[in-house]
């Protein structure tokens, strides 16, 4: 028991760094020890679990069914998926409570964190070859222009970009350095995704005091389309990913941690628009007044010493 809480404990902390933008969770995987068993047991996958699944009433195929699981070290993954599902919930909770109250100071304070993931990560990446400067050039142009392009909004966006941005976010999120939770944000789906869930998961508390399904229904979609569109982006581009990561590693890393700077674009323009009175909500800052530009600049700061205190444990691993 001690084991499985120590793998939980672990999900958790994965969870809560995939939650917000700028952090990975695969870093944090690398951190506590579990990142090749992760990897290993996500590769491990075989097609054929999903027809000998089914036919779990034949020995054989129960037989079959059993050593793929095996491989895969399902115990191990279901325990570690339960510690990030509770840490992405918990977390989100507090990120749509946040962007409700708050937004400029949440959107300084992601700033920071992709701002110190960036110039740490750079730090890594020798971006000297023709390859990689070109590389890094497309991934700030496709960020940066893509980050121009979205908007945080209320309204639904398109499920099929619901779809696409789950398939996405998931690849990043087990990849040390890069954060799924920012790409969410570039597509504009990040407050949209967070406030959905807890929607979702209100209506399903709601039930049992007399609910309705169609409650459930609403924010059920796209979360649902969220979460097929992960489990099939894992089970293919992460293997696109892996694939680019090992015959190209450093011009791939140039262009991930690039789009990191490119998304800078988003936050900024978010800190602007709360403060120019555009945004949805206004929060508890007034406006461009000195007491809120400095309220800023500290959470911006917050966001800068948490990546640098992180940056002290991992300094000496291999990204």
């Amino acid at each position: 028991m001690r084991a499985w809480l120590s793998v939980f404990l672990k999900g958790l902390s994965m969870g809560a760094a995939d939650a917000v933008p700028g952090v990975s969770g695969g870093t944090i995987a690398l951190i506590t020890g579990i990142y090749e068993r992760l990897v290993s047991g996500i590769a491990a996958f075989d097609p054929r679990l999903l027809s000998t699944l089914p036919r779990s009433y034949d020995a054989d195929a129960r037989a079959e069914s059993w050593t793929i699981l095996e491989e895969m070290d399902v115990a191990f993954l279901l325990v570690l998926g339960a510690g990030i599902a509770t840490a992405v919930v918990t977390v989100t909770g507090l990120v749509d409570y946040a962007e409700q109250t708050a937004p400029a100071l949440m959107f300084a304070f992601f700033f920071g964190l992709v701002l110190a993931s960036a110039v740490v990560l750079y730090r890594k990446v020798s971006i000297t070859t023709p390859p990689r400067i070109g590389a890094a050039v497309a991934g700030f142009a496709v960020a940066f222009l893509l980050a121009g392009a979205t908007e945080s909004t209320a309204t639904a966006p398109p499920l099929a970009l619901v779809f696409v941005g789950g398939a996405i976010a998931i690849c990043a999120m087990i990849l040390p350095g890069v954060s799924g939770a920012l790409l969410l944000m570039l597509f504009g789906l990040y407050t949209y995704l967070s406030g959905t869930l807890h929607e979702f998961l209100n209506a399903l508390l709601d039930l049992v005091d007399g609910g309705t399904v169609a409650a459930v229904i609403d924010p059920g979609t796209p979360v649902a389309t969220f979460m097929v569109g992960a489990v099939l982006g894992l089970l293919t581009i992460s293997k696109v990913v892996a694939w680019a990561l090992e015959r190209y590693r450093f011009v791939t890393l140039a262009f991930l941690v690039s789009l990191m700077v490119g998304a800078l674009r988003y936050p900024a323009a978010q800190v602007v628009a709360v403060l120019d009175g555009t945004y949805e909500h206004a929060g508890v800052l007034g406006g461009w007044t000195a007491p809120s530009v400095a309220a800023l600049l500290v959470a911006t700061l917050v966001g800068v010493l948490a990546v640098l205190a992180l940056d002290r444990y991992t300094d000496d691993l291999d990204y």
